[in-house]
């Protein structure tokens, strides 16, 4: 049995246009903001709203897809899992981020390829660069609405 479960689904806007990068180590990473918005009626009928930001971060070949393919108000579908870094600012107080370390992308449109029913599907691999890339063109059928 397993000890738990970290999975996150986001679908959402991306805010700001990637920011790519590429490690010491020679490997490229990608990040974006990513805002998830939701609607509900109050109990006194008026609309309500709130947006969620959330930090997105992927690796490898698909950091250079997202970058090349990607930009502010893009509509992407995220698979990952959280994950919380500790750091340290200028002023030498802890700071902590948590990000969502995607494993599957799924642009929906939008983006500098123009929006449309053909999605671009990018499983992606973790930072250690253990699995492989594969994409397809059209949507994908394992999506959950």
């Amino acid at each position: 049995m397993a000890d738990g479960l970290n999975k996150v689904i986001l679908i959402g806007h991306l805010g700001a246009d990637p920011v790519h990068r590429v490690t010491t180590g020679s490997k490229d990473v990608c990040d974006f903001r990513l805002a998830t918005t939701e609607s509900w009626r109050g109990d006194d009928g008026n609309r309500n709203q709130t947006t969620e930001w959330h930090r997105v971060v992927v690796w490898g070949r698909t950091a250079v897809i997202v970058k090349e393919n990607l930009s502010k108000g893009s509509q992407v579908y995220v698979e990952g899992k959280l994950r919380t870094r500790k750091w340290t600012d200028n002023e030498n107080r802890d700071r902590y981020t948590t990000e969502v370390i995607a494993s599957k992308v799924l642009f929906l449109g939008g983006g500098k390829r123009g929006s449309g029913p053909d999605g671009f599907n990018a499983d992606v691999p973790d930072e250690s660069g253990g699995s492989s890339n594969s994409y397809s063109g059209g949507m994908e059928d394992d999506i959950p609405f």
